[in-house]
Formats: structure tokens, C-alpha cells, sequence
């Protein structure tokens, strides 16, 4: 009997060696080395031995190429996946949705089902769940279509074939980690596995030009399990994120070739399913407590929307000889650089006490734009003056306590307006070629965090 030989391959980066490593060659990463059957040299030859194809005839001008007939984008039915989409989805396009177990990844593509098949045909294929398992689903989110046609298999060769022979309008792939490839000898979900059914589905999603969702599960790093070739592999990653003691989910976009990648779309979940939620900011700003200490609200640009979230500040003595630094929702290394900066600048003594800082509703504000908002909520903790509940902040603060400018002023100034706000602090810089007598509310131009915390207080 032929021994069969063994290779390492790295689960985040796909790398293949001869002999186990602690730490990846390819990424550096520890510990992702696993054990998997090699395929023999005359076995993988076969596989790459083919005919030559002229393929003289597939080439064209980019002139020529018709993109208003081509670029089809078919519109889900609901309004804040087709703003993460760019737009809604594109017609030979490939669409992976990552996020955790029970965030509501298969709610969602199996509501838009009800929507598209209307005047589409749709695939639900599935490894995970039988056809009566899905159909109970689908009842109870009130999906009746007679155009959404159920698959449950895990050869991704067979699901191919079906798709070539049926040509559906529309592919949905739950999940991929259940998917294999009989002529590999590798478990479903190994990095082998995974790479190679994603390039199985985007070669029959390009060449049919039949859009495929593919959904993803995510690692206890939150990351999309799988190698990162895969979201190489893809028009557009998505992830779905929440909390799972709040009601509310984030959609967003890690990559997106068909539109922005920074979009955001917020829904809320209940017993029926997936709501959109058209206005987040006002979400994000219910039930807010007025007259406290440590609070301001925020406001960042998600894409093209601006939203606005409530800052959340509490000082405390601390039992410590160093006073502890807790963040939720915000870097915790820009939290650390507000403090410095508060303490140098100001003069706030902070190294005795401890800080939290939460930005409230689930909400992750990663722009700079929201360090004044911080810095201000900080304040207020520190000296126990109120922030009005009608004051706006936004601006990013440098190293030597100046506010710089930042971007889409106009933008935040009117969903500020819209909102009822009636102050709004910004930096100076921003307002070259605003036009404030287009807003109600007082507008004031700072350069330093001094006259920041002397227009809270007025």
C-alpha cells in the first residue's frame, strides 16, 4: 500500500510546508499550521493538463465593452443592504457576508428572497439546514415566494452543475465552510476546501453572470474563518455585527469593488425577522440622559451618511497606584492619547483616576473626528458640568491640543439641524466655504480644546 505524504497548511494565510512550524513562514501568524493529505504531483499535473484555447475572440476595447446592459444591479427589497451594496446587487457578482452564529446572516438573505422573487428566480442552497427546516424558517419571516427553489447539498460541484443547468437569477450559498470538493481529500472548512469552492463559485458566478452570496462564518478573532485569498476572491465582503443582548445589528462593508466600502446599514431584530432602521442617529440618541454629567453626542460619517451617537464619560478615584483606562466602542490607544493630551494642555489630573468611555448603542466610532466629543464628555466627568443636550461637538484633536479640521462639515451640520440641535462646536479650520446662514443653530469655530470647554459651559 502507497504511503500517503503530509503537508502543513497555515488556516489564515493558506501557506503549505513540508514539516510543522510553531509560527507560519507566509504570515507570521502562531500556531495555524495544520496537519492535511498532500495531492501527488502526477494527480495535480493531470488536473492542469488541458487542450490550448484561442481565446483571441474574448478580448475587447474598453470602449467597447456595454456596461448599461451588463451592470445590472438587482434591488434586494431592502433599502440599507442596497446602500452597503453600493446600490443593490450586481449582476455576475460574488458577495460574502460574514458575522457570528445567530447575528442574523440567513434571516436577512432569506427575507430578501421574498423581495426578489417577485420577477426572479432564486437558489437557496444550504449545508447546514434541510429543505423542512428552511421552510419553517421561511414561515415564520413570512416568506411565500414561488420563485425561491431549495437546495440542501455540500458538493459545491453539484451545486455548480445545478446552477449551469437551472440558471437561476439569483445564488445563495449557506455556508461555505460546509461546502467540499470530492477529488480533495482535505475536511469541509480546511483552508484547501474553502479556497478552492470559492474559486468554483466565482468562476460559475463570472462566467454564467449569475450574482452569488456566499455566507461566511467568523473566527473567535471576528475575522471571516478561511484563508484571506477568499476575500481576495470576492466583489464585496460584508459582516454583521451586534450585540447579542441588543436588539439592534451593523451591517457593513469591509470591501465592496461596486460602490463605497465604508457604508453602513442598521436593522433591528425581532420576532419577525429584520427591520431596517432609517434613522439610526435618532436610535442611537433615545432615552439619553439630559442634565448629567460625562455625556455628548458624537457625530461620524459611516460612508455618505452622517450619524450621531451619544459619548459616554465616567471619572472615579481610583484604588490603584495608576488609574485604570476602559473603552467600549472607541480605540482604546486614541482614548490613551486624549488623556495625555488633557493632562499636558489643561491640566486635568487624571493619572490617579480611573476612565471609562462608552459610545452607546453598539456603535464603533473609529474616525478622529470624534476625539472632541470625547475630550468634552472627559471633561464634564472630571468637573461635573453638564454638556447641553442640544450641543453638538465634533473635530480632531492633535498632540499639542489644537482642534484640525475635518471633512463633510456640511454634511454633520445639517443632520445635526435636522435633529433639533442647537449649538455645534467645530474646528475653525472647517468652516472655510460654509455658508451658515443656511443653519438655524449657532455655529462656533475653535482652534484648542480652551475654548471648547469654555463654549460647553455657556
Amino acid at each position: 500500500m502507497s504511503k500517503v505524504s503530509r503537508v502543513y497548511v497555515c488556516s489564515q494565510c493558506g501557506y503549505e510546508s513540508a514539516k510543522w512550524n510553531g509560527r507560519c513562514p507566509g504570515c507570521g501568524e502562531w500556531n495555524t499550521l495544520e496537519e492535511s493529505a498532500a495531492v501527488g504531483k502526477t494527480q495535480a499535473a493531470s488536473r492542469t493538463v488541458r487542450a490550448s484555447v484561442d481565446i483571441t475572440g474574448a478580448i475587447s476595447s474598453l470602449s467597447s465593452v456595454d456596461t448599461k446592459s451588463n451592470e445590472i444591479r438587482y434591488k434586494t427589497g431592502l433599502k440599507e443592504l442596497d446602500r452597503v451594496l453600493g446600490g443593490g446587487l450586481v449582476k455576475g457578482s460574488l458577495v460574502l457576508l460574514g458575522g457570528e452564529p445567530g447575528i442574523g446572516k440567513s434571516t436577512i438573505l432569506l427575507q430578501i428572497c421574498e423581495y426578489l422573487g417577485q420577477d426572479k428566480t432564486i437558489l437557496y442552497v444550504s449545508g447546514e439546514e434541510s429543505q423542512r427546516q428552511i421552510k419553517l424558517r421561511a414561515d415564520r419571516l413570512r416568506v411565500f415566494t414561488e420563485n425561491l427553489y431549495l437546495l440542501a447539498s455540500t458538493d459545491a460541484e453539484a451545486v455548480c452543475d445545478a446552477v449551469v443547468r437551472e440558471k437561476p437569477d439569483v445564488v445563495i450559498i449557506d455556508s461555505i465552510q460546509t461546502m467540499s470538493i470530492s477529488a480533495l481529500s482535505s475536511a469541509q472548512g480546511s483552508v484547501t476546501q474553502v479556497r478552492e469552492c470559492s474559486n468554483l463559485f466565482m468562476r460559475t458566478a463570472k462566467s454564467e453572470e449569475i450574482p452569488f452570496i456566499i455566507v461566511g462564518h467568523v473566527n473567535k478573532d471576528g475575522a471571516i474563518a478561511g484563508p484571506k485569498v477568499m476575500e481576495h476572491i470576492v466583489d464585496a465582503v460584508l459582516y454583521f455585527e451586534g450585540q447579542r443582548n441588543m436588539s439592534y445589528r451593523l451591517l457593513h462593508a469591509a470591501k465592496n469593488r461596486f460602490g463605497r466600502a465604508t457604508e453602513i446599514g442598521v436593522f433591528e431584530m425581532t420576532d419577525k425577522g429584520l427591520l431596517e432602521v432609517e434613522n439610526p442617529s435618532m436610535m442611537l440618541l433615545s432615552g439619553r440622559p439630559l442634565d448629567v454629567s460625562g455625556c455628548c453626542v458624537a457625530c461620524c460619517m459611516e460612508g455618505s451618511r452622517p450619524i450621531l451617537a451619544e459619548v459616554q464619560a465616567l471619572t472615579a478615584k481610583s484604588g490603584l497606584a495608576v488609574g485604570r483606562r476602559t473603552s467600549t466602542g472607541f480605540d482604546y490607544n486614541r482614548l490613551a492619547i486624549i488623556i495625555a493630551v488633557l493632562e499636558k494642555r489643561i491640566g486635568l489630573h487624571l493619572t490617579s483616576l480611573d476612565v471609562y468611555v462608552s459610545v452607546v448603542g453598539g456603535l464603533r466610532l473609529d474616525e478622529p473626528a470624534a476625539d472632541l466629543s470625547i475630550a468634552l464628555a472627559i471633561y464634564s466627568s472630571v468637573t461635573d458640568k453638564i454638556v447641553s443636550d442640544k450641543l453638538l461637538a465634533f473635530g480632531e484633536i492633535g498632540l499639542g491640543g489644537e482642534i484640525r479640521n475635518v471633512s463633510y462639515v456640511t454634511q454633520r451640520l445639517e443632520e445635526a439641524q435636522r435633529l433639533g440641535f442647537e449649538k455645534c462646536i467645530v474646528p475653525k479650520a472647517s468652516l472655510k466655504g460654509i455658508d451658515k446662514t443656511r443653519f438655524s443653530m449657532k455655529i462656533v469655530g475653535i482652534t484648542n480644546l480652551r475654548q471648547a470647554f469654555s463654549e460647553m459651559s455657556e
